[in-house]
């Protein structure tokens, strides 16, 4: 482990005073070309101990402190010597840094014991990452990732307020008290109106969820949840932008006696309706439907997804919330002009989750009607999780093996980036592409850009096989 050497560390060379625990040296991934980093010499395996004499605890105080003209920065190598640069520029120029990690002193380790929590439906035994229970303001105000607010302490919330750190993402899952610190198994998660009310009063926007467990939060508690949020969705200020409505998702390693029930096509047909009605009310008294489903309760219950307008400006797409809406749109737009043939023949596999298949069969229909084209499109089960109806970003290496053996898959198979971790070849289970795609006998392809899929599904885009990142 690094220790600082020849550094002395105090009270001023920090943006708080108080702070009393360590902050490690913010190490850089890598340097954007073009970059003022770049040509001062910056390098990949650097880092940044403090600038000005603060030292940023993470991404957010970093990029405070760069937003001054002069800026003295103590620089750590990789040969582990201490370097102080000045810098002058504009105002609003950024470095061209990109850091290995966003959290420069460590993650806020989630408190709860939620029996929904996906982290603890995981085997034993895969990479360390897959087990971190996050529940850090930063990392919801940097990255959209979803809080519960109940470990936060004083020096938190002032910060929050401070640096007007909005919006934030809330796991809220209820408004009851009694049911909230029934899921979330913490005393202190029954305080979230009262929590709610003091973003309202420091000016902090948030987007709340709500994770429906049947028989727990449903109903008339289900109900009163959004109502009770969308008080806070008022003309003078609006502290709640948005709430999304999540099926609880249950794999074959979660606990034992968890109380939890899955979601069928029944139950899921009932929240839509129940949901539904309360949109239409809201859209009438506050202007907006204020609360959306997740794409999972159509799929589930085999029904078609709204349309896309009734999602409005997508306030929760990356919760899910439309995002299969929009992937739809965007397909539709580049199946507009397509090709009546092409040169070479062409027999390609496209791998998905078993829930979204119905939803694509009408693209990949129209694509079929070129000539010399022809794509196998699979929607998968999750044999790894034990979930029949799964969505894409779920599916694990084993689940392709197991899926796809004896199928024809063609010259080549296409997958979504979303199965992988990012910026690796690696899925949920640990497997990686070569592992499978040895298993598979054929190629993978990687599909990174939405708006490429069609063109590289038609062969007009060629995807760079993937066996290993470096």
């Amino acid at each position: 482990m690094w220790k600082e050497i020849n550094y002395k560390e105090n009270s001023n060379d920090l943006l708080i005073p108080n702070i009393n625990y360590q902050i490690n040296p913010a190490e850089i991934e890598s340097i954007e070309n073009n970059s003022i980093a770049e040509e001062i010499g910056f390098e990949s395996g650097d880092s940044i101990i403090s600038i000005n004499g603060k030292k940023p605890r993470d991404l957010i105080d970093y990029q405070i402190l760069i937003s001054e003209e002069i800026l003295d920065i103590s620089v750590l190598d990789k040969n582990k010597k201490i370097h102080n640069i000045s810098i002058e520029k504009d105002q609003d120029d950024n470095l061209g840094i990109n850091f290995k990690d966003a959290l420069f002193d460590s993650i806020k380790q989630c408190n709860n014991k939620c029996p929904f929590c996906f982290i603890d439906q995981q085997p034993n035994g895969k990479r360390k990452s897959l087990y971190v229970k996050d529940d850090d303001y930063r990392l919801s105000f940097l990255y959209g990732s979803y809080l519960t607010l109940t470990n936060l302490n004083k020096d938190d919330w002032n910060r929050i307020s401070t640096q007007k750190l909005s919006p934030l993402f809330i796991s809220i899952h209820a408004t009851d008290p009694k049911t909230r610190e029934q899921l979330l198994k913490n005393k202190k998660a029954s305080q979230i109106l009262e929590q709610i009310e003091w973003l309202e009063q420091n000016s902090i926007q948030i987007h709340a969820q709500i994770v429906v467990c049947p028989e727990i939060n449903d109903g008339k508690i289900l109900e009163k949840s959004i109502c009770d949020l969308a008080k806070f969705h008022k003309k003078s200020f609006k502290t709640v932008l948005s709430t999304a409505i999540v099926p609880v998702g249950l794999t074959k390693f979660r606990p034992e006696n968890d109380g939890l029930i899955a979601i069928s096509k029944e139950y899921a047909r009932k929240i839509i309706q129940q949901v539904e009605k309360i949109q239409t009310s809201l859209q009438k008294s506050i202007g907006t439907r204020f609360c959306w489903l997740a794409d999972e309760w159509y799929l589930i219950a085999g029904l078609k997804l709204p349309s896309y307008k009734t999602y409005e400006n997508m306030p929760q797409e990356s919760n899910g919330v439309g995002s299969i809406r929009s992937f739809l749109k965007i397909l539709e737009t580049k199946t507009k002009s397509l090709p009546e043939k092409i040169d070479k023949q062409r027999k390609v596999s496209w791998i998905v989750g078993k829930l979204v298949y119905e939803a694509l069969l009408p693209t990949v229909n129209k694509l079929n009607k070129i000539d010399g084209l022809r794509i196998n499109l699979y929607g998968l089960p999750s044999v790894y999780w034990g979930q029949d109806q799964v969505v894409t970003g779920l599916l694990t290496g084993e689940d392709l093996i197991t899926g796809l053996q004896n199928k024809d898959l063609g010259e080549s198979i296409f997958i979504p980036s979303i199965m992988l971790k990012l910026n690796s070849d690696l899925f949920l289970d640990d497997k990686n592409i070569t592992e499978v795609s040895n298993k598979l006998k054929t190629n993978i392809h990687v599909l990174d850009d939405t708006n490429d899929i069609i063109s590289n599904l038609i062969g007009l885009s060629k995807t760079k096989e993937i066996h290993n990142y470096a």
